[in-house]
């Protein structure tokens, strides 16, 4: 998969073969050591349905909880660190998360958060989080598929409406893969229009 990986996210992917490979040398804790950090949509999915199938035959005994609270590309509007990149002017907005809270509660989530602070501290920051229990059950196939591919790309798509260029790539490539994804694109403003209307 790595090598046949777009240039744009090979880094993200050996990011995640390092933490991986390196798994049982770290003492896992709360914090970055016990986090991947960096899967599209994709690969969310197919480590959510791996572990629910482990689940499923019995190589894992007991149910497994996905979750996250914040620092996501969803779940955190936080316009001095994750949406400092929303350039359209409405970064200050708390959109995103409410949008990713909502939709992961009506697509199966177990349950939902939707919360300020973390991270920045108390009115810098609105976080959107899930907690989705996978259980060996085909529904929690369809929940996990459902949440994930929503949770991940209403993000990119609301930093792809603001004109954030990796945002775009990041649909674009999305859209390709998955026939009914149709997200909206802005109109995009040639900058030397803008310079001479400044002048």
């Amino acid at each position: 998969m790595y090598q046949k990986a777009p240039e744009e996210i090979k880094q993200q992917l050996m990011d995640n073969i390092i933490w991986i490979r390196d798994a049982m040398k770290n003492r896992l804790v709360v914090g970055s050591q016990a986090r991947i950090l960096y899967a599209d949509a994709e690969a969310r999915i197919k480590i959510a349905l791996g572990i629910n199938d482990a689940i499923r035959k019995g190589i894992i005994k007991a149910p497994v909880v996905l979750g996250r609270d914040h620092h996501d590309v969803s779940g955190t509007d936080s316009p001095y660190r994750e949406t400092s990149n929303i350039y359209d002017g409405s970064k200050f907005t708390a959109d995103m998360a409410v949008h990713t809270f909502v939709g992961n509660a009506v697509r199966g989530a177990t349950w939902v958060s939707l919360h300020n602070g973390g991270g920045v501290g108390w009115g810098e920051v609105i976080n959107g989080g899930f907690g989705l229990v996978l259980d060996g059950t085909e529904a929690a196939d369809r929940r996990a598929q459902q949440m994930l591919f929503w949770d991940v790309n209403n993000g990119i798509a609301r930093r792809a409406w603001a004109r954030n260029k990796e945002a775009m790539w990041a649909i674009q490539r999305e859209m390709h893969r998955t026939e009914n994804l149709q997200v909206t694109f802005p109109n995009l403003v040639d900058d030397s229009i803008i310079q001479e209307c400044l002048k």
